[in-house]
């Protein structure tokens, strides 16, 4: 009766492996204090070569860095495996009004106010605006450079300027024919490479991407697409 109850004994101490996402490690019952599991709630998202950790907006192009980013969260091991939902890598989209405090954040955002996809703030519906004339509807398109603005505004009113690699601040009072430093552009993404077409630069990082200097002068342009 000893024996089997010594055995019985020996079987609950055996250290198991806790199944929360990150943590992987052994534990026992007996050894199992609040705040000794440190592990990610969610799931992984997995989209264009980026791994990110959808609980902690941690993320990795190298898989291998990718595991290592410790847990966001602490608690008890345990031996049950966690039920995450499933992230998609093409993100819903919620409505086509955006609320005042995600538009603030856009604004602020070096990436959204350059004209790129922002992944934190989703694609910015564009701002409706008055309808155009006939004059204006006729008027040619000039994609070869950037035009002076048309329209009537305040020159002493603060805009940001849409080209892209530039998002400074300006007044259309002190805008000129070589105050924008841009790219004319397009950007290109390709195999893990991101650069631009119009000065043939292009590196493996989205910040070296971010600091390639711009090749062209023009207006400043708060309207640029």
């Amino acid at each position: 009766m000893s024996t089997t109850t010594e055995a019985a004994m020996s079987a609950t101490a055996a250290p198991v492996r806790c199944q929360r996402i990150g943590c992987d490690a052994m534990f026992t019952d007996d050894n199992n204090p609040e705040g000794s599991c440190q592990y990610h709630p969610s799931a992984p998202l997995f989209h264009d070569g980026m791994k990110e950790w959808s609980c902690c907006k941690q993320r990795s192009h190298d898989f291998s860095l990718f595991l290592s980013i410790p847990g966001c969260t602490t608690g008890k091991h345990t031996t049950e495996k966690p039920v995450t939902k499933a992230v998609s890598a093409n993100r819903p989209k919620a409505t086509p009004v955006q609320s005042s405090k995600q538009t603030a954040g856009a604004d602020a955002c070096a990436r959204c106010r350059q004209g790129f996809f922002c992944s934190d703030h989703g694609s910015q519906p564009k701002v409706q605006k008055p309808a155009a004339t006939d004059d204006t509807n006729k008027e040619p398109v000039e994609k070869s450079s950037v035009p002076p603005p048309k329209k009537r505004i305040d020159i002493n009113e603060p805009r940001t300027c849409r080209n892209k690699g530039c998002g400074k601040s300006y007044k259309e009072k002190d805008n000129h024919d070589s105050a924008c430093d841009y790219h004319p552009g397009p950007a290109v993404f390709h195999d893990r490479m991101r650069g631009w077409k119009c000065c043939n630069i292009h590196v493996k990082e989205f910040d070296e991407f971010m600091e390639i200097p711009p090749c062209t002068k023009g207006w400043h342009n708060a309207d640029a697409v």
